[in-house]
């Protein structure tokens, strides 16, 4: 092992055994034992010592809030847990019924056996929390707390008591990597035998193998780095990082062929040439990915490096789960009453290289998208979200259609087209979806927002580029706009990748001007993110940022200001530029996440700017709140802290 100062290389011996996929396999072997397994399992169901063959599941996103007070976010739903479960939720409730006729997984399975009905969809409010049941169907498997307190804690044991869960899996961002780890403890604590599965954005951003394949690369803040180190209790049995939609579908199948048919519970020893034994038949599938498995004195890792993937073919997200984000920004005209609101994605990453964000392409897999008929796909899709009682969508794209112009232009010209065309003259594909006249209404109606960029509309493209493309957005029925503002001070802005073809004489913040002018123009309203604790970050440009959004906002041209605290993810540039790069605690329990820090998004002591100090921070939460209004984002009540 050697270590470096950034991250632990492991290449194979000692801590870490890293396997290629598919190898050291008996295929004859692993045939005869499934075999085996499916005849006593029929057998057991026959005689009724086997009620059923499904094993309970639970899966949970962890929440980065302590405590809703001052949240600046509005409630969404877990999409990058869905879209990490699409495929293998999609093939478990295909392959439900009868073991006669189970072909994906050959005798045990996770309890995902049906989709939610319309009428439960219609049904379900905007509470994360979901009751199990007897009988669940999917989306009655995620447990989904939005803060984690006391009430999350007492609600998540009562859950694992009432459930059993035979696997648990999780997924977390960084600043929520520390409730993570204390929702796998108490899974741990209340089902000793259970099988936690963690992945998400801190793993992908902490957990690698170098580009030959042949080591494992950990950031200091990595899940298995903290565990093997004692820093974090062991209550993670596999991590898994990277494009994770086929990964995940061969775990789970691997840990229910791992499943003692008697006990019901995972034989550890087992996963491993399960996984393996599924990758000699199958090969990896799409994308690139990695699996870990932990045990008590290693970390067997396996790399998945299949063939390329396009996003359009992954089954929905929303197949198997409720819609129950209600944003403010898209309202009913006559009540004012938030709407449905269904996330969206065409793509997958940023292809920007902003030194602070982590949704960089280059941070990532590299940028992936609809391919093969992209525009019919993604219009199809939006059909199918009516269905399930979407009446808004949010586009999560880090810029919408990675800021191509032609495809936007084509997207919304098909919207357009099928919003005006006749029931009756649906094309198939569309009209499949949209079953009711209720389903109609909701395409005359829709509404939805996306996220662009200065650079994308003022300059990689000419205004009337702009203007056109922005107009065919506002007769799709696009009403909102979102774009990263970041900073209005000049030197905070020649730190980062952003601000590209410079003009001579014409500063950023007349750029962004220039942007919002464009978006209001067509009648769109515009929300911003603001970013203080940059690199070139001072009092005086804190000042200076605060006061020109605000005249921004005083000239109507900015409805939405969101505030945040630059906070360090495991990957990114400025992390490393900043030192702080093996100094970053994601792991420990105990945090004193205390006011300012909850006033911004994501923002914890010790993780943030180094640039800004704790009087900085009260700083930029008093003066926002004044300068800005009401157009700030955010629940924070108006008062004045002792010392502040």
């Amino acid at each position: 092992m050697t270590t470096h100062a950034m991250e632990k290389v492991y290449s194979g011996d000692g801590a870490v055994r890293l396997y290629r996929a598919g190898e050291e396999t008996d295929p004859d072997a692993f045939r005869a034992r499934r075999r085996t397994r499916r005849k006593r399992l029929a057998e057991q169901l026959a005689d009724g010592s086997a009620k059923t063959r499904y094993f309970p599941v639970l899966s949970v996103l962890a929440p980065v809030m302590t405590q809703s007070e001052g949240e600046i976010t509005y409630p969404g739903d877990p999409m990058c847990l869905y879209t990490a479960l699409s495929l293998a939720v999609h093939r478990a409730v295909a392959d439900a019924g009868p073991l006669a006729d189970a072909t994906h997984y050959s005798d045990l399975a996770p309890e995902w056996t049906r989709f939610p009905d319309k009428t439960y969809r219609l049904s379900s409010g905007d509470d994360g929390y979901r009751s199990y049941g007897t009988s669940p169907n999917t989306d009655q498997t995620v447990f989904d707390p939005r803060v984690w307190d006391d009430d999350a804690r007492a609600r998540w044991t009562r859950l694992l008591r009432e459930v059993r869960p035979r696997v648990v899996l999780i997924s977390a961002v960084s600043p929520a990597h520390r409730y993570a780890l204390q929702i796998a403890e108490l899974a741990k604590r209340e089902v000793p035998d259970t099988f936690v599965i963690l992945g998400g954005r801190h793993v992908d951003e902490t957990t690698a193998v170098t580009p030959d394949g042949r080591a494992l690369l950990l950031k200091p803040s990595s899940t298995l780095a903290v565990m093997q180190e004692g820093k974090a209790p062991r209550v993670v049995d596999a991590v898994v990082s990277g494009e994770a939609y086929h990964a995940v579908d061969l775990l789970m199948r691997a840990l229910a062929l791992a499943t003692d048919l008697d006990r019901r519970r995972v034989d550890r020893d087992q996963v491993l040439p399960c996984l393996q034994g599924l990758l000699a038949e199958e090969g990896p599938g799409a994308g690139s990915s990695l699996v870990a498995l932990t045990t008590t004195d290693a970390v067997d890792a396996v790399p998945l490096r299949g063939r390329a993937l396009d996003l359009g073919s992954l089954p929905s997200p929303y197949a198997a789960f409720a819609i129950r984000s209600r944003f403010p920004i898209f309202t009913r005209p006559e009540t004012a009453e938030p709407l449905r609101t269904a996330h969206f994605m065409v793509s997958n990453a940023c292809p920007y290289r902003c030194n602070f964000c982590s949704e960089s392409a280059q941070l990532s897999n590299g940028l992936k998208r609809f391919k093969d008929d992209a525009i019919g796909t993604a219009v199809q899709r939006v059909c199918e979200y009516l269905s399930y009682g979407a009446e808004s969508l949010f586009f999560d794209d880090s810029v919408f259609w990675s800021g191509r112009y032609r495809d936007i232009g084509n997207f919304c010209e098909e919207l357009s087209r099928i919003r005006r065309t006749p029931p009756d003259s649906l094309d198939p594909r569309y009209r499949q979806f949209l079953a009711d006249e209720d389903d109609i209404e909701r395409l005359r109606g829709l509404q939805w927002g996306a996220q662009l960029t200065v650079d994308t509309l003022v300059a990689l493209h000419s205004a009337d580029a702009s203007a056109d493309i922005l107009r065919k957005m506002k007769e799709a029925g696009c009403s909102y706009v979102y774009i990263g503002i970041e900073s209005m001070s000049t030197q905070v802005m020649d730190h980062i990748h952003k601000n590209l073809r410079r003009e001579e004489g014409k500063p950023w913040r007349e750029k962004v001007r220039e942007a919002a002018s464009l978006v209001k123009e067509q009648g769109l309203q515009l929300g911003t993110s603001v970013l203080f604790g940059l690199d070139g970050e001072t009092r005086a440009s804190i000042d200076e940022t605060i006061h020109e959004v605000g005249r921004l906002i005083d000239d109507e041209l900015i409805d939405l200001a969101s505030p945040n605290i630059l906070t360090y993810h495991p990957a990114t540039p400025v992390t490393r530029s900043h030192g702080m790069h093996d100094r970053l605690d994601y792991h420990s329990p105990r945090i004193d996440n205390r006011k300012p820090y909850i006033y911004f998004e994501e923002a914890f002591p010790d993780v943030v700017s180094v640039l800004l100090t704790e009087d900085d921070i009260w700083h930029i939460h008093h003066e926002t709140q004044h300068r800005w209004g009401g157009a700030r984002n955010d629940a924070a009540p108006v008062a004045v802290e002792p010392g502040s």
